[in-house]
């Protein structure tokens, strides 16, 4: 005489990208160091100048080429969940906003320093 319960979910992947795997290996959180599972972590690619911004114009009259190109440095991040929303990263959405698996709008800068959505520009 086994029942079985079905129990409500929030997510409809649980939220997990993981979907038939048994086990998924865990990464670090890039903040705190928690243990998530990989499908799981928010991930984000963060791309930075070597230098701070400061020392820029300091590197640029002291160099010896005209136009050095600063290397940059590529990091992936991954955040656990509790830290991506700490920070801002993801935000919390309505039960009805969560099903909206479209990205969010991105906002991009002009030289002029407005604000210029990507439907704008077309």
């Amino acid at each position: 005489m086994s029942e079985s319960y079905l129990f409500t979910q929030k997510r409809r992947n649980n939220g997990r990208n993981k979907s038939g795997r048994g086990h998924v290996k865990p990464v670090r959180c890039s903040n705190c160091s928690r243990c998530v599972p990989k499908d799981k972590a928010i991930k984000r690619f963060m791309i930075r100048n070597m230098v701070e911004q400061a020392a820029v114009r300091d590197l640029a009259e002291a160099s010896v080429y005209p136009e050095y190109a600063l290397p940059k440095l590529y990091l992936k991040i991954h955040y656990c969940i509790s830290c991506a929303i700490h920070s801002k990263v993801v935000r919390v959405r309505s039960r009805v906003d969560r099903r909206n698996r479209a990205p969010p709008q991105r906002f991009r800068i002009n030289k002029d320093g407005k604000k210029a959505t990507p439907a704008a520009k077309a």
